[in-house]
């Protein structure tokens, strides 16, 4: 079986919307990621650091949809990493209130060897310098490597950021990000210009607005459903990326065909995470579902047009 190494945060949220707040409930990019993967029922492994204060429901949550949290280093004396943020009344623009890395501070990632031949790798929003340890220790060549980061890296750790930008096969950033990191304000210009930074791929996250897919002069659009509530899109990105990555995981094709499917699923995926608070909505998540979901998206975009 195809292996999916996912490497990020496991931390606590605390959110407010305009439909209500949480305090600390699970959060991070991993939960997301790997979570939003086992849809595909694809071997996965989570690479992570949280600290003594971290429930143990929360790994057997993780551990219960056959994720392998070996690699989850438990530090007893310390707290797990933590951010909370209020949204604004358009869901689209949030406020971070408080970040308090804790022993995410020191994160220093040991790959599991069973997973050092993952086919696909997910390098989640952390420092470049952590994401560029972990692909120093993939031994497998021809591993997709899959590469999420954010305009704090590009403003603090811009040379750190390049460097690692150069190793990966895709990039996933939202469209203020992408701007950002070219200086290009067209997206279709913009997504050039990363190309030749180093990735064959690149995928831009437009929230609500879909997602695009690049690849040298090819282009694909997969737009977001229409919900009539969203009620915390926190974790929606990293839903994506999990989808995305659980597909090429169990398909095993990684072209540019194949990943139009990809995006599809992610961007389905994606729109169940927004409906409740944190990572709920995908906890009991049921095939059937996605399969309707799925459809809905298939009858959002199909159509017949008579061209003269």
């Amino acid at each position: 079986m195809n292996k999916l190494l996912i490497v990020g945060t496991v931390a606590f949220d605390a959110i407010e919307t305009p439909f209500g707040k949480t305090d600390k409930i699970l959060g991070g990019s991993a939960p997301y990621i790997g979570l939003s993967a086992s849809q595909f029922n694809v071997e996965s492994a989570i690479v992570s650091v949280v600290g003594g204060d971290f429930p143990e429901a929360h790994l057997e949550l993780l551990r219960s949809h056959n994720i392998d949290i070996s690699a989850v280093e438990i530090i007893s004396t310390g707290k797990t990493f933590f951010w909370s943020g209020r949204y604004h009344n358009d869901m689209n623009t949030r406020d971070t209130l408080s970040t308090e890395l804790n022993v995410l501070s020191d994160f220093q990632p040991v790959v599991p060897t069973n997973f050092k031949k993952a086919s696909v790798v997910v390098l989640g929003n952390l420092h470049p310098l952590v994401q560029s340890s972990v692909l120093d220790q993939i031994t497998n060549d021809d591993a997709l490597v899959i590469l999420d980061t954010m305009n704090f890296w590009m403003d603090n750790t811009l040379e750190d950021l390049m460097a690692v930008i150069k190793r990966v096969d895709i990039i996933t950033i939202n469209d203020e990000e992408a701007r950002q990191l070219s200086g290009q304000s067209s997206l279709v210009a913009a997504a050039r210009k990363i190309h030749e930074m180093g990735p064959k791929y690149v995928v831009i996250k437009k929230g609500e607005h879909g997602a695009l897919l690049f690849n040298g002069d090819n282009v694909f659009f997969a737009p977001a459903l229409p919900l009539e509530e969203v009620f915390d899109p926190t974790g929606a990105g990293d839903t994506f990326a999990g989808g995305f990555a659980g597909f090429l995981t169990k398909t095993n094709d990684f072209s540019f065909e194949n990943m139009k499917n990809a995006v599809v699923y992610g961007s389905a995926l994606a729109s169940f995470s927004v409906e409740k608070f944190g990572t709920e909505r995908m906890c009991n998540l049921a095939p059937k579902e996605v399969f309707k979901r799925l459809q809905l998206f298939k009858n959002l975009t199909q159509f017949d047009i008579e061209l003269t």
